[in-house]
């Protein structure tokens, strides 16, 4: 039976010599990967390997997207609808591991900003542990919650078939998605996001060409006569199983690659056998950390989920239940290669700041979140305007079915307006998250997601008779009440005292 791990050192940490002594009274990061760089080079190390890895991510969804839009003619409405409902429970799947993982990130960071690898190194096995455990409770809940979740966003039967295949699909991996997804996140912890990045792609690659060739799907590019199809040489024709089959295999590889790295370690952090043995002390603190975070994520995953019942209920008035859903759908998959550069970001705010609140220096923490809001900013509004300008042509990337060429490009307009405002958002959270003001985050989302998000949608998009286009006024709309209120909590700065 192997032995628990040992209880933090902090001694065996603090006896390095006067070169420490001198970093932790200027308040510099003491160790692992950001040991002695500079804020913007830490920037540069932590969102460049994220934003190639979240870029990679938001293709593997467009791809899928796309894979459903060629399928034969007769169930591909019925597939997006139900890829796209499958969007959101994805979603759900990493809120449920960041949980976990924001928690071991937390403390992780904590321990390299003061340097104390022991503790980095106790976390990260219990962490690893709960990641196993907690894949397990998150697969039997995607299991037997398929169909009541089809059921409750009004899907036609066609849809609601293909969901529930897609989804208890993707259940079996839990897992191993949990042991990639937390694992990952650790070493975000550490200053490390090169290595977790690269597995990421190669998670996608793998995603990629398998539910390409589960699929049975010939992907045609272009529109014209002479436009130039990839003919699917195998015969598998799994349709949607073929799709969803691809995404839990890449989970599969990424589950094994990243117990791979993590066992061989990083610089300073290294995942040891016997510290995956449970640990109370150590375990309380990550959950600690860790559960107003899942909290948040599934208030604001419930509430995502009420919007597609809220366009369930405008598409059956008007397009006979399917279409819209899958016409918000692929905006939200455009939009999305706009908040990958403010997900980058906000993983670089959170883990510097983090750092930096372990070295001593709340100063240098707030600095270093104003500066990858600032960058953020610029590079997330520079994308809204491209959305506003050319939604149709991205759209027919996609679908060329009418309801889908008739909603979407509003769509696109209407997000590309509060581009900004996301990018404040995601980044400050981010941040927040990083030095463990959870508990805030979860607050203040909370508040503005069911007091002005959810009521605002409901009142444009049906009340006004609006539509689907009045329900993102209100959605895009509430990320400026949100992002003052994070604003507010980040110069308020009572963050700055909090212990993990």
């Amino acid at each position: 039976m192997p032995s628990p791990p040992p209880e933090p050192d902090v001694s065996a940490t603090t006896s390095a010599g006067e070169d420490d002594v001198g970093r932790v009274a200027n308040g510099e990061i003491r160790s692992g990967k950001l040991a002695g760089k500079s804020m913007w080079a830490a920037i540069w190390i932590l969102a460049a390997p994220v934003l190639l890895q979240q870029m990679m991510a938001a293709g593997v969804g467009m791809a899928d997207k796309m894979f459903s839009g060629q399928l034969p003619a007769g169930i591909r409405v019925a597939a997006l609808d139900a890829i796209g409902i499958g969007s959101y429970v994805g979603w759900f799947i990493g809120i449920a591991m960041a949980g976990l993982g924001i928690g071991g990130q937390a403390l992780i960071a904590r321990a390299m900003g003061r340097g104390d690898r022991v503790e980095g190194q106790a976390a990260l096995g219990q962490a690893v542990s709960l990641s196993l455990a907690w894949g397990v409770v998150v697969a039997a809940a995607l299991w037997f919650g398929a169909y009541p979740i089809a059921i409750a966003c009004d899907l036609g039967d066609a849809a609601t078939r293909y969901y529930v295949q897609y989804i208890r699909i993707l259940a079996m991996g839990m897992p191993l998605a949990g042991l990639m997804m937390v694992g990952a996140m650790c070493l975000h912890g550490a200053g490390e996001t090169t290595k977790p990045s690269l597995i990421a792609i190669g998670v996608n690659v793998v995603n990629v060409i398998c539910s390409w060739a589960l699929s049975g799907v010939d992907v045609r590019f272009g529109t014209s006569a002479d436009a130039w199809t990839l003919t699917n040489p195998f015969s598998f024709d799994l349709h949607v199983g073929g799709i969803a089959a691809g995404t839990a295999i890449g989970y599969a590889f990424g589950a094994a690659a990243t117990a791979w790295v993590l066992l061989r370690g990083v610089k300073d952090l290294r995942l040891h056998v016997s510290a995956l043995a449970f640990h109370r002390t150590m375990a309380r603190r990550i959950v600690r950390v860790g559960l107003p975070n899942f909290f948040e994520g599934i208030s604001m995953w419930a509430v995502n989920l009420f919007v597609l019942m809220i366009i369930g209920i405008i598409a059956a008035a008007e397009a006979g239940g399917e279409g819209l859903q899958g016409a918000h759908i692929i905006a939200v998959q455009w939009e999305a290669f706009s908040f990958l550069p403010g997900f980058a970001i906000g993983t670089a705010a959170g883990a510097l700041a983090g750092q930096y609140l372990g070295a001593g220096n709340p100063a240098m923490a707030q600095r270093a979140v104003v500066a990858c809001v600032g960058v953020a900013a610029v590079v997330m509004g520079l994308l809204g305007i491209v959305f506003m300008l050319f939604g149709n042509a991205l759209t027919s990337l996609i679908s060329l079915e009418p309801v889908h060429l008739d909603h979407t490009p509003n769509l696109l307009f209407i997000c590309g307006t509060v581009q900004i405002f996301f990018a404040i958002t995601m980044v400050v959270r981010q941040g927040l998250r990083g030095v463990g003001d959870t508990r805030w985050t979860f607050l203040i989302t909370t508040i503005s997601s069911y007091g002005v998000r959810l009521p605002a949608a409901y009142l444009l998009g049906v009340t006004c008779g609006l539509g689907i286009e009045g329900i993102w006024l209100g959605l895009c709309g509430e990320f400026v009440v949100r992002a003052s209120l994070f604003s507010w909590r980040f110069f308020h700065g009572g963050w700055k005292g909090i212990e993990v």
